[in-house]
């Protein structure tokens, strides 16, 4: 990993808010923008609200700036792209209607470099995003277990939440989501940013504080816990074994890598292992797990709800129109009229691109997100052991970490599900990559370029 040019490390970049001349003209943003993602989960059309404000703050602000960077470039091509393809689509209504799932955040996303300056800020809102899960889960085990369901005065208010009797499918937690899956990816978030906020605060900052911080951590991500089990997502069991492994990789903690590795052999061996080994194991492993990821659980399912089925068809959809698409939300008409299913998505996000806006659109796309990755991977200071590190730069560095593989974590979620369409989780993704891109952008202000 190559080192930062000049004297500026990741550990630079906390210094206090307060103290950073740039950060005191957008207070107003920063503090629109925390607001709104604390309360995300209960009011997303608040969190719509405010972080729209944000953005047409910092772009007041700092257009000058803002309008000079090849991301924002990219991004604005990315918009002029997503109408051509609005034009051409097979049903340009429903293709105008997509396209408002990608404009707002695009605005956001290029205004966010503006207010979002230090990982102290980074720190500071991963509380805010984690803690509120808590509650979430507490409800959906009272859903689940006690049959609870939102009063009929709160649906009608389209808060953007609605508390489901037993879950939705019954028998998995969904919570105030409106579907298992939707929570499971949810949680999946906080999950994985949960624990990177826990052994930052265990690590670096339990000496000099309460323990009551790292208490409440440690419950919000024990329930956590158990609210991805009951989700009964297999996407979100595999993602939250494989942010953990990352974390024990991440601190060098080998024997933690190789007992996550057995654990997770022993499930993927009892669930589609050999059949002597798979028989012995299931005497071990609970049938709640195995069941559900050989899909034994539910043999007798339809051909167009297979993922297998679905990929397929938005591959060949690929193929017919590979330079433009058949526009944004057309999958779904085309899906039913071909299998007589309905089906908001294929289950897979950027085999949805490639058949709704094309090839180029969605190689842009990867192109834009891939390099803001791999600048946030590149301020991590990794030649440098840990442990000769100053704890303000460990720390830093640990955060950093944090946000990149949640981000990461999302981005598999979507190889087997969609989850723009859900617009708490649609924001929350943006929100993370966003933040990434605050502290690269920071790095434009301070060298000029990144190395």
């Amino acid at each position: 990993m190559s080192k930062l040019s000049g004297t500026h490390k990741i550990g630079d970049l906390s210094n206090s808010w307060e103290n950073s001349s740039l950060s005191k003209r957008h207070w107003l943003a920063w503090n629109c923008f925390r607001y709104g993602v604390v309360l995300l989960p209960f009011l997303p059309l608040f969190t719509g609200i405010s972080l729209g404000t944000a953005f047409i703050l910092s772009w007041k602000k700092e257009y000058r700036t803002l309008g000079r960077y090849p991301l924002n470039w990219g991004l604005g091509l990315f918009s002029v792209w997503l109408i051509l393809t609005s034009f051409f689509a097979w049903n340009s209504t429903e293709a105008w209607l997509g396209f408002l799932n990608f404009l707002p955040f695009i605005i956001y996303l290029s205004a966010s470099g503006a207010f979002i300056q230090t990982i102290s800020q980074l720190r500071q809102l991963a509380w805010l995003i984690v803690l509120p899960s808590l509650p979430i889960v507490l409800l959906g085990l009272s859903q689940l277990f006690w049959g609870w369901g939102s009063h009929p005065f709160i649906n009608t208010l389209n808060l953007g939440w609605n508390l489901i009797s037993y879950g939705e499918p019954q028998g998995r937690m969904s919570s105030i989501f409106m579907y298992a899956n939707i929570l499971a990816a949810y949680l999946v978030i906080v999950f994985i940013l949960g624990l990177g906020l826990w052994l930052d605060t265990y690590f670096f900052w339990q000496p000099k504080y309460s323990k009551l911080p790292l208490t409440i951590l440690s419950l919000t991500i024990i329930f956590d816990g158990i609210g991805l089990v009951l989700t009964d997502s297999r996407n979100a069991w595999i993602l939250s074994i494989l942010g953990c492994l990352c974390f024990a990789l991440y601190l060098g903690y080998r024997w933690l890598v190789l007992g996550i590795i057995a654990l997770a052999s022993m499930i993927a061996g009892a669930s589609w292992g050999p059949s002597t080994i798979r028989e012995s194991l299931r005497s071990v492993v609970p049938a709640y797990f195995w069941a559900r990821l050989s899909d034994e659980l539910y043999p007798n399912r339809s051909l167009g709800s297979l993922r297998t089925t679905q990929w397929q068809f938005a591959w060949e959809m690929m193929l017919q129109h590979p330079l433009f698409g058949w526009g944004l939300r057309n999958f779904t008409p085309l899906y039913g009229a071909k299998m007589g299913e309905w089906l908001g998505h294929p289950h897979n996000f950027f085999l949805m691109l490639l058949a709704e806006i094309g090839i180029p659109g969605t190689i842009l796309l990867c192109s834009l997100v891939g390099w803001v990755m791999l600048q946030g991977v590149k301020l991590l200071n990794l030649e440098k052991p840990s442990h000769k590190m100053s704890k303000k730069q460990a720390s830093d560095n640990l955060i950093l970490f944090t946000y990149l593989i949640t981000f990461g974590s999302c981005v598999f979620f979507n190889l087997f599900d969609v989850t723009l369409f859900n617009i708490k989780l649609n924001i929350l993704g943006w929100v993370l990559l966003s933040t990434i891109w605050g502290i690269v952008y920071h790095q434009f202000q301070i060298k000029g370029k990144i190395s």
